[in-house]
């Protein structure tokens, strides 16, 4: 398994530092939660280092939201330990509450009032002084961007605006820790690019971002360490490149001539792939992407040059450890 690593190993440790002055914002030790009979979470083990960005993938239902909820306080887990910001989640949920930010798939906000309006309740509701919120509301809407709508309701705002300001929000206390459970969830690309901007600047701020996603290119974009479950288990751990190059650190895809060729080329592979795409005729194979290896490959798996009508080669993606590692 890869979620723990030994105490050697600079990124992680067989245990919880017994104090909460580590290096570990976020820590779990064999996590386990069930639904009736289902196994949602079994005995996941993770770490997140102090101002990094860490980013959880899987398929649905792989237990990203699950971990979120036991993390924040939300739900507990059936077995296992968990700290964040240095307070165990069961024992100080209260401190673990006042350390941390959580930003759900939908924006939770007042529709019906204004964005400053939405900061400075959040901020009073954080126990700030009246006119220590107003500050921070002012902060919080020029560091977002959104100090020229301010001044109007939020029903006005495009759904980019509601996130960062959902964000901002949440940002009030100054948390140790950003908790964003799929926070890009419905957006165009331009204000999925934009939220990337924000979070990029939490994490050079020095908050802990921990980041769920079902777009891995943002997790590619964003994350220091992805860490990839799989029906509750973390399968593969690692930066971005050392995931990828776990695939392949390059790829070659041919375009098949037609569909007797692409399923003749599929059986031949058997299972060496590491992208199939039959809907577009395509295949991919692992190449370390220097001319004299994909020459070679190209000649060994068409020898008559009848088969492969077009081919290109790019760097492996998060969708290819995807794709390779998870069960489906």
């Amino acid at each position: 398994m890869y979620g723990l690593r030994s105490s050697s190993d600079d990124e992680g440790g067989g245990a919880m530092d017994p104090t909460p002055t580590g290096s570990w914002a976020v820590e779990a030790l064999g996590l386990e939660k069930s639904y009736g009979d289902v196994r949602v979470l079994a005995g996941l083990d993770l770490r997140v280092r102090r101002g990094s960005v860490f980013a959880l993938l899987g398929p649905n239902g792989a237990g990203k939201t699950t971990t979120v909820r036991v993390l924040t306080t939300l739900t507990r887990a059936d077995a296992g330990r968990a700290r964040v910001a240095g307070h165990d989640v069961v024992e100080d949920r209260s401190r673990v509450r006042r350390a941390i930010s959580l930003t759900g798939q939908y924006a939770a906000l007042d529709e019906e009032q204004t964005g400053e309006e939405n900061l400075r309740m959040m901020g009073r509701l954080r126990g700030l002084p009246r006119r220590r919120a107003a500050r921070r509301a002012a902060e919080l809407l020029e560091r977002f961007s959104l100090t020229d709508a301010g001044g109007r309701r939020v029903s006005t705002y495009s759904g980019g605006m509601r996130r960062r300001l959902d964000i901002a929000a949440g940002l009030t206390g100054e948390p140790e820790v950003v908790f964003l459970d799929e926070p890009t969830t419905g957006l165009d690309p331009r204000s999925r690019r934009t939220m990337w901007e924000v979070v990029g600047t939490l994490a050079r701020s020095g908050v802990t971002v921990f980041l769920t996603t079902q777009y891995l290119e943002e997790a590619d974009q964003l994350a220091d360490r992805v860490m990839l479950l799989d029906r509750g288990r973390a399968i593969a751990e690692g930066t971005p490149d050392e995931l990828k190059k776990r695939v392949a650190a390059q790829r070659l895809d041919l375009t098949m001539t037609d569909r007797h060729a692409y399923d003749a080329m599929a059986a031949r592979l058997d299972g060496a792939a590491v992208h199939l795409a039959p809907e577009e005729l395509l295949i991919g194979v692992a190449t370390d992407g220097t001319a004299p290896h994909v020459r070679t490959l190209l000649d060994e798996l068409d020898p008559s040059r009848v088969e492969i009508s077009r081919f290109a080669v790019h760097g492996a993606t998060l969708d290819d450890v995807f794709l390779e590692l998870t069960h489906e």
